[in-house]
Protein backbone atom coordinates (compact mmCIF):
# COMPACT_ATOMS: atom_id res chain seq x y z
CA UNK A 1 0.00 0.00 0.00
CA UNK A 2 1.15 3.46 -1.17
CA UNK A 3 2.52 5.73 2.11
CA UNK A 4 2.53 9.16 1.24
CA UNK A 5 3.65 10.04 4.61
CA UNK A 6 7.28 8.41 3.80
CA UNK A 7 8.12 10.99 1.13
CA UNK A 8 8.85 13.13 4.20
CA UNK A 9 11.60 10.29 5.06
CA UNK A 10 14.18 12.30 3.11
CA UNK A 11 13.76 14.99 5.88
CA UNK A 12 15.34 13.12 8.83
CA UNK A 13 18.99 12.40 8.22
CA UNK A 14 19.33 9.77 11.12
CA UNK A 15 16.81 7.48 9.55
CA UNK A 16 19.30 6.89 6.89
CA UNK A 17 21.25 4.78 9.35
CA UNK A 18 18.82 3.76 12.30
CA UNK A 19 15.25 2.16 12.91
CA UNK A 20 14.13 5.33 14.97
CA UNK A 21 11.30 4.44 17.16
CA UNK A 22 11.07 6.81 19.80
CA UNK A 23 9.74 10.07 18.99
CA UNK A 24 7.78 9.78 22.29
CA UNK A 25 11.09 11.43 23.55
CA UNK A 26 12.95 13.02 20.94
CA UNK A 27 11.46 13.33 17.27
CA UNK A 28 14.33 13.16 14.69
CA UNK A 29 15.51 16.08 13.54
CA UNK A 30 14.42 17.39 10.05
CA UNK A 31 17.24 18.25 7.44
CA UNK A 32 16.17 22.24 7.64
CA UNK A 33 17.35 22.38 11.31
CA UNK A 34 20.78 23.30 10.12
CA UNK A 35 19.51 25.98 7.97
CA UNK A 36 17.62 27.80 10.40
CA UNK A 37 20.49 27.45 12.91
CA UNK A 38 23.00 29.04 10.21
CA UNK A 39 20.24 31.49 10.02
CA UNK A 40 20.54 32.41 13.46
CA UNK A 41 24.01 32.94 13.57
CA UNK A 42 24.11 35.14 10.39
CA UNK A 43 21.58 37.18 11.90
CA UNK A 44 23.17 37.59 14.79
CA UNK A 45 26.94 38.31 13.14
CA UNK A 46 25.46 40.64 10.15
CA UNK A 47 22.60 42.85 12.27
CA UNK A 48 23.94 42.12 16.20
CA UNK A 49 21.98 43.67 18.87
CA UNK A 50 19.35 45.30 15.93
CA UNK A 51 18.17 41.81 15.29
CA UNK A 52 15.68 42.11 18.34
CA UNK A 53 14.21 44.91 16.50
CA UNK A 54 14.08 42.88 13.57
CA UNK A 55 12.07 39.75 14.49
CA UNK A 56 13.88 38.09 17.76
CA UNK A 57 11.97 40.16 20.29
CA UNK A 58 8.54 38.57 18.66
CA UNK A 59 9.23 35.26 18.86
CA UNK A 60 7.98 33.95 21.29
CA UNK A 61 4.24 34.93 19.64
CA UNK A 62 5.30 34.25 15.99
CA UNK A 63 6.55 30.82 16.98
CA UNK A 64 4.23 30.41 19.17
CA UNK A 65 1.56 31.15 15.98
CA UNK A 66 2.99 28.15 14.24
CA UNK A 67 2.39 25.91 17.57
CA UNK A 68 -0.98 27.10 18.14
CA UNK A 69 -1.93 26.34 14.51
CA UNK A 70 -1.33 22.72 15.28
CA UNK A 71 -2.99 22.53 18.84
CA UNK A 72 -6.23 24.83 17.10
CA UNK A 73 -5.33 28.15 19.19
CA UNK A 74 -5.94 31.47 17.88
CA UNK A 75 -3.35 33.35 16.63
CA UNK A 76 -1.56 35.50 19.44
CA UNK A 77 -2.68 32.83 22.30
CA UNK A 78 0.55 30.60 22.82
CA UNK A 79 4.01 32.12 24.01
CA UNK A 80 7.29 30.05 24.08
CA UNK A 81 8.88 29.14 27.08
CA UNK A 82 12.00 26.81 28.18
CA UNK A 83 9.93 23.86 28.84
CA UNK A 84 6.58 22.61 30.52
CA UNK A 85 7.78 23.03 33.97
CA UNK A 86 8.27 26.77 33.61
CA UNK A 87 4.91 26.86 32.03
CA UNK A 88 2.95 25.17 34.48
CA UNK A 89 4.84 27.08 37.36
CA UNK A 90 3.85 30.32 35.71
CA UNK A 91 0.28 28.88 35.79
CA UNK A 92 0.50 28.36 39.24
CA UNK A 93 1.95 31.96 40.05
CA UNK A 94 -1.44 33.08 39.14
CA UNK A 95 -2.72 31.86 42.40
CA UNK A 96 -3.15 31.68 45.79
CA UNK A 97 -3.83 28.72 47.64
CA UNK A 98 -5.43 30.52 51.26
CA UNK A 99 -8.28 30.19 50.40
CA UNK A 100 -11.30 27.59 50.58
CA UNK A 101 -10.81 26.66 47.02
CA UNK A 102 -7.32 25.15 47.45
CA UNK A 103 -7.64 22.23 45.96
CA UNK A 104 -5.42 21.02 42.83
CA UNK A 105 -6.39 17.51 41.21
CA UNK A 106 -4.41 15.38 38.68
CA UNK A 107 -3.77 11.45 37.72
CA UNK A 108 -1.74 9.34 39.69
CA UNK A 109 0.16 8.82 36.19
CA UNK A 110 0.89 12.56 35.60
CA UNK A 111 4.24 12.74 34.41
CA UNK A 112 6.80 13.19 37.21
CA UNK A 113 8.12 16.67 36.24
CA UNK A 114 4.70 18.15 36.63
CA UNK A 115 4.06 16.60 39.86
CA UNK A 116 6.88 18.36 41.71
CA UNK A 117 5.43 21.52 40.76
CA UNK A 118 2.07 21.00 41.99
CA UNK A 119 4.07 19.34 45.18
CA UNK A 120 6.21 21.85 45.97
CA UNK A 121 2.97 24.35 46.01
CA UNK A 122 2.31 22.28 49.48
CA UNK A 123 4.10 24.79 51.35
CA UNK A 124 1.60 27.50 50.41
CA UNK A 125 -1.09 26.24 51.23
CA UNK A 126 -1.94 23.65 47.94
CA UNK A 127 -3.95 20.31 48.90
CA UNK A 128 -3.19 17.94 46.26
CA UNK A 129 -5.25 15.29 45.28
CA UNK A 130 -4.08 12.15 43.19
CA UNK A 131 -6.62 10.15 41.25
CA UNK A 132 -5.65 6.77 41.26
CA UNK A 133 -5.15 4.11 38.37
CA UNK A 134 -6.21 0.81 39.33
CA UNK A 135 -4.17 -1.00 35.84
CA UNK A 136 -0.76 1.34 35.88
CA UNK A 137 -2.03 2.39 32.49
CA UNK A 138 -5.57 4.25 32.22
CA UNK A 139 -7.73 6.54 35.10
CA UNK A 140 -11.17 5.53 35.05
CA UNK A 141 -13.18 8.96 33.80
CA UNK A 142 -16.11 8.78 36.28
CA UNK A 143 -13.29 8.61 39.03
CA UNK A 144 -11.43 11.70 37.73
CA UNK A 145 -14.54 13.15 37.50
CA UNK A 146 -16.08 12.72 41.04
CA UNK A 147 -12.37 13.75 42.59
CA UNK A 148 -12.86 17.49 40.89
CA UNK A 149 -15.48 19.55 43.42
CA UNK A 150 -16.10 23.00 44.47
CA UNK A 151 -12.95 23.65 46.10
CA UNK A 152 -10.97 22.16 43.29
CA UNK A 153 -8.68 25.15 41.84
CA UNK A 154 -6.92 23.61 38.90
CA UNK A 155 -6.79 20.31 37.23
CA UNK A 156 -3.75 19.90 35.38
CA UNK A 157 -3.26 16.32 33.50
CA UNK A 158 -1.66 14.83 30.54
CA UNK A 159 -3.69 14.42 27.33
CA UNK A 160 -1.65 11.27 26.59
CA UNK A 161 -0.35 9.42 29.85
CA UNK A 162 3.52 8.98 29.38
CA UNK A 163 3.82 5.86 30.67
CA UNK A 164 0.88 3.83 28.49
CA UNK A 165 -0.28 6.19 25.77
CA UNK A 166 -3.38 6.45 27.29
CA UNK A 167 -5.64 9.28 25.44
CA UNK A 168 -7.89 10.85 28.56
CA UNK A 169 -10.83 12.52 27.65
CA UNK A 170 -10.13 16.52 27.87
CA UNK A 171 -13.70 17.36 26.75
CA UNK A 172 -15.53 15.84 29.67
CA UNK A 173 -13.41 16.64 32.15
CA UNK A 174 -12.89 20.44 31.36
CA UNK A 175 -17.00 20.24 31.18
CA UNK A 176 -16.62 19.10 34.71
CA UNK A 177 -14.27 21.34 35.95
CA UNK A 178 -16.55 24.57 34.50
CA UNK A 179 -19.10 23.09 36.48
CA UNK A 180 -17.71 24.02 39.53
CA UNK A 181 -15.64 26.47 38.63
CA UNK A 182 -12.49 25.10 38.91
CA UNK A 183 -9.48 25.36 35.26
CA UNK A 184 -7.79 22.79 33.39
CA UNK A 185 -4.15 22.82 32.53
CA UNK A 186 -3.73 20.60 29.64
CA UNK A 187 -0.66 18.67 29.23
CA UNK A 188 -0.21 18.20 25.19
CA UNK A 189 3.34 17.10 25.49
CA UNK A 190 2.39 13.44 24.76
CA UNK A 191 0.02 14.12 21.98
CA UNK A 192 0.27 17.34 19.63
CA UNK A 193 1.75 16.14 16.47
CA UNK A 194 0.56 12.78 16.11
CA UNK A 195 -3.19 12.98 18.55
CA UNK A 196 -5.31 15.63 17.13
CA UNK A 197 -5.75 18.63 19.33
CA UNK A 198 -7.99 21.76 19.37
CA UNK A 199 -7.46 23.43 22.16
CA UNK A 200 -10.36 26.31 21.78
CA UNK A 201 -13.13 23.69 20.70
CA UNK A 202 -11.90 21.86 23.67
CA UNK A 203 -12.47 25.22 26.05
CA UNK A 204 -9.48 24.26 27.81
CA UNK A 205 -8.03 27.06 29.94
CA UNK A 206 -4.05 26.80 29.86
CA UNK A 207 -2.17 24.09 27.83
CA UNK A 208 0.80 23.69 27.76
CA UNK A 209 3.98 20.94 26.05
CA UNK A 210 6.71 20.99 24.36
CA UNK A 211 8.73 20.46 20.89
CA UNK A 212 10.98 17.42 21.84
CA UNK A 213 8.58 14.76 21.13
CA UNK A 214 6.22 14.13 17.91
CA UNK A 215 7.00 17.89 16.93
CA UNK A 216 9.99 17.60 15.90
CA UNK A 217 11.19 20.44 17.41
CA UNK A 218 13.88 19.39 19.51
CA UNK A 219 14.20 21.06 23.62
CA UNK A 220 14.19 24.37 24.64
CA UNK A 221 10.97 24.89 22.94
CA UNK A 222 8.21 24.28 25.74
CA UNK A 223 4.93 26.30 25.15
CA UNK A 224 2.04 27.98 27.03
CA UNK A 225 -1.63 28.00 25.97
CA UNK A 226 -3.66 30.72 28.06
CA UNK A 227 -7.61 30.72 27.07
CA UNK A 228 -8.05 34.32 25.59
CA UNK A 229 -10.94 34.75 27.58
CA UNK A 230 -9.12 34.82 30.79
CA UNK A 231 -5.86 36.91 29.72
CA UNK A 232 -6.96 39.93 31.32
CA UNK A 233 -8.03 38.38 34.92
CA UNK A 234 -4.62 36.74 35.72
CA UNK A 235 -1.43 38.43 36.80
CA UNK A 236 1.52 35.79 36.97
CA UNK A 237 4.21 36.31 39.89
CA UNK A 238 6.31 33.93 37.79
CA UNK A 239 7.29 37.35 35.51
CA UNK A 240 10.07 39.84 34.24
CA UNK A 241 10.35 42.40 31.72
CA UNK A 242 8.53 41.12 28.85
CA UNK A 243 5.19 40.53 30.33
CA UNK A 244 4.95 44.44 31.03
CA UNK A 245 3.00 46.75 28.84
CA UNK A 246 6.07 49.13 28.02
CA UNK A 247 9.83 47.09 28.05
CA UNK A 248 11.71 48.82 26.78
CA UNK A 249 10.50 52.30 29.71
CA UNK A 250 12.56 50.32 32.13
CA UNK A 251 10.01 51.49 34.94
CA UNK A 252 10.70 50.93 38.32
CA UNK A 253 8.72 49.37 40.57
CA UNK A 254 5.88 46.85 40.38
CA UNK A 255 5.00 45.51 36.69
CA UNK A 256 2.39 46.61 34.94
CA UNK A 257 1.27 43.73 32.78
CA UNK A 258 1.05 43.90 29.02
CA UNK A 259 -2.81 43.43 27.42
CA UNK A 260 -1.97 40.52 24.98
CA UNK A 261 -0.48 37.07 25.66
CA UNK A 262 3.20 38.81 26.38
CA UNK A 263 1.73 39.04 29.85
CA UNK A 264 2.38 35.28 30.23
CA UNK A 265 6.31 35.66 29.02
CA UNK A 266 9.35 36.76 31.75
CA UNK A 267 12.63 37.09 31.16
CA UNK A 268 15.16 37.23 27.30
CA UNK A 269 14.09 34.00 25.28
CA UNK A 270 15.95 31.16 24.20
CA UNK A 271 16.20 32.38 20.69
CA UNK A 272 18.47 29.80 19.42
CA UNK A 273 15.70 27.04 20.41
CA UNK A 274 13.27 28.99 18.75
CA UNK A 275 14.70 28.75 15.00
CA UNK A 276 15.33 25.02 15.30
CA UNK A 277 11.88 24.15 16.33
CA UNK A 278 10.16 26.02 13.26
CA UNK A 279 11.34 23.09 11.06
CA UNK A 280 9.38 20.64 12.99
CA UNK A 281 6.30 22.24 13.09
CA UNK A 282 6.32 23.52 9.14
CA UNK A 283 6.56 19.47 8.37
CA UNK A 284 4.15 18.19 10.47
CA UNK A 285 1.64 21.01 9.69
CA UNK A 286 2.25 20.04 5.77
CA UNK A 287 2.07 16.39 6.53
CA UNK A 288 -1.51 17.10 8.18
CA UNK A 289 -2.18 15.88 12.40
CA UNK A 290 -4.79 13.70 11.06
CA UNK A 291 -3.13 11.70 8.54
CA UNK A 292 0.03 10.90 10.88
CA UNK A 293 -3.02 9.58 13.27
CA UNK A 294 -4.52 7.71 10.89
CA UNK A 295 -1.25 6.05 10.20
CA UNK A 296 -0.20 6.06 13.91
CA UNK A 297 -3.25 4.21 14.69
CA UNK A 298 -2.13 1.72 12.01
CA UNK A 299 1.16 0.98 13.19
CA UNK A 300 0.54 1.27 17.00
CA UNK A 301 -2.35 -1.97 16.17
CA UNK A 302 0.36 -3.34 14.21
CA UNK A 303 3.09 -3.41 16.96
CA UNK A 304 0.59 -4.34 19.56
CA UNK A 305 -0.37 -7.44 16.97
CA UNK A 306 3.23 -8.17 16.20
CA UNK A 307 4.20 -8.17 20.03
CA UNK A 308 2.11 -11.00 21.18
CA UNK A 309 2.76 -13.08 18.56
CA UNK A 310 6.48 -12.76 19.98
CA UNK A 311 5.53 -13.33 23.70
CA UNK A 312 5.62 -9.77 24.71
CA UNK A 313 3.29 -8.21 26.67
CA UNK A 314 2.00 -4.62 25.56
CA UNK A 315 1.22 -2.33 28.18
CA UNK A 316 -1.50 -0.10 26.38
CA UNK A 317 -5.58 0.15 26.37
CA UNK A 318 -6.98 -2.03 24.90
CA UNK A 319 -9.61 0.19 22.69
CA UNK A 320 -7.36 1.65 19.65
CA UNK A 321 -8.79 4.89 19.83
CA UNK A 322 -7.78 5.01 23.62
CA UNK A 323 -4.18 4.60 22.26
CA UNK A 324 -1.69 7.46 21.61
CA UNK A 325 1.32 7.07 19.38
CA UNK A 326 3.53 4.74 21.75
CA UNK A 327 3.53 1.27 22.47
CA UNK A 328 5.12 0.01 26.16
CA UNK A 329 6.15 -3.51 26.07
CA UNK A 330 6.85 -5.55 29.31
CA UNK A 331 10.04 -7.11 28.13
CA UNK A 332 12.23 -8.96 30.76
CA UNK A 333 15.49 -7.39 31.61
CA UNK A 334 14.00 -4.26 29.59
CA UNK A 335 16.80 -1.83 30.59
CA UNK A 336 19.72 -4.23 29.36
CA UNK A 337 17.54 -5.10 26.45
CA UNK A 338 17.30 -1.32 25.56
CA UNK A 339 20.99 -0.75 25.94
CA UNK A 340 21.40 -3.75 23.77
CA UNK A 341 19.01 -2.19 20.71
CA UNK A 342 20.38 0.65 21.07
CA UNK A 343 24.06 -0.86 20.24
CA UNK A 344 22.01 -2.38 17.10
CA UNK A 345 20.69 0.98 16.08
CA UNK A 346 17.12 0.13 16.93
CA UNK A 347 16.44 3.44 18.91
CA UNK A 348 13.85 2.95 21.59
CA UNK A 349 14.13 3.72 25.47
CA UNK A 350 12.82 1.92 28.60
CA UNK A 351 11.14 3.94 31.97
CA UNK A 352 10.77 1.51 35.24
CA UNK A 353 7.35 0.59 36.09
CA UNK A 354 6.12 0.36 32.62
CA UNK A 355 9.02 -1.10 29.98
CA UNK A 356 10.10 -0.23 26.63
CA UNK A 357 8.83 2.14 24.72
CA UNK A 358 8.50 2.15 21.10
CA UNK A 359 6.83 4.84 19.13
CA UNK A 360 6.64 4.59 14.75
CA UNK A 361 6.12 8.08 13.56
CA UNK A 362 4.65 9.45 10.40
CA UNK A 363 8.64 9.00 8.71
CA UNK A 364 8.31 4.93 10.06
CA UNK A 365 8.00 1.97 7.98
CA UNK A 366 6.22 -1.42 8.61
CA UNK A 367 9.55 -2.92 8.21
CA UNK A 368 11.38 -1.13 10.97
CA UNK A 369 8.53 -2.32 13.41
CA UNK A 370 8.92 -5.52 12.55
CA UNK A 371 12.88 -5.60 12.48
CA UNK A 372 12.39 -4.07 16.07
CA UNK A 373 10.52 -6.72 17.46
CA UNK A 374 12.53 -9.30 15.88
CA UNK A 375 15.70 -8.08 17.60
CA UNK A 376 14.40 -7.58 20.93
CA UNK A 377 13.67 -11.47 20.51
CA UNK A 378 16.74 -12.25 19.15
CA UNK A 379 18.30 -10.46 21.91
CA UNK A 380 16.70 -12.46 24.95
CA UNK A 381 16.61 -15.63 23.20
CA UNK A 382 20.85 -14.96 22.84
CA UNK A 383 21.01 -13.72 26.09
CA UNK A 384 22.99 -10.67 24.59
CA UNK A 385 21.37 -8.27 27.40
CA UNK A 386 23.45 -9.86 30.07
CA UNK A 387 26.91 -7.72 28.99
CA UNK A 388 24.29 -4.70 29.98
CA UNK A 389 22.97 -6.08 33.03
CA UNK A 390 25.09 -4.63 35.17
CA UNK A 391 25.25 -1.16 34.16
CA UNK A 392 23.87 2.40 35.60
CA UNK A 393 22.43 5.16 33.44
CA UNK A 394 20.27 7.66 32.57
CA UNK A 395 16.95 5.87 30.80
CA UNK A 396 17.94 7.81 27.89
Amino acid sequence: MEDPLLSWRPEFPILERTTYLVSHSLGAMPRAVGKRLEEYTDTWSSRGVRAWAEGWWRMPITVGDAVGRIIGAPPGSVVMHQNVSVCQALVLSCFVFSSRRNKIVYEELNFPSVMYVYEAHRALGAEVVTVPSDDGISVPLERFLAAIDERTLLVPLSHVVFKSAFIQDVPAIVRRAHEVGALVVADLYQSAGTVPVDVAAWDVDFATGGSVKWLCGGPGAGYLYVAPRLRNQLAPRLTGWMAHRAPFAFEPGAIEYADDATRFLHGTPAVPALYAAQAGYEIVAAAGVEAIRAKSMRQVQMLVDLARERGFRPHVPERPEQRGGMVILDVPHGQAVTRELLRREVIVDFRPGAGIRFSPHFYSTDAEISRALDETRRILDSGAYQAHEAMGGTGF
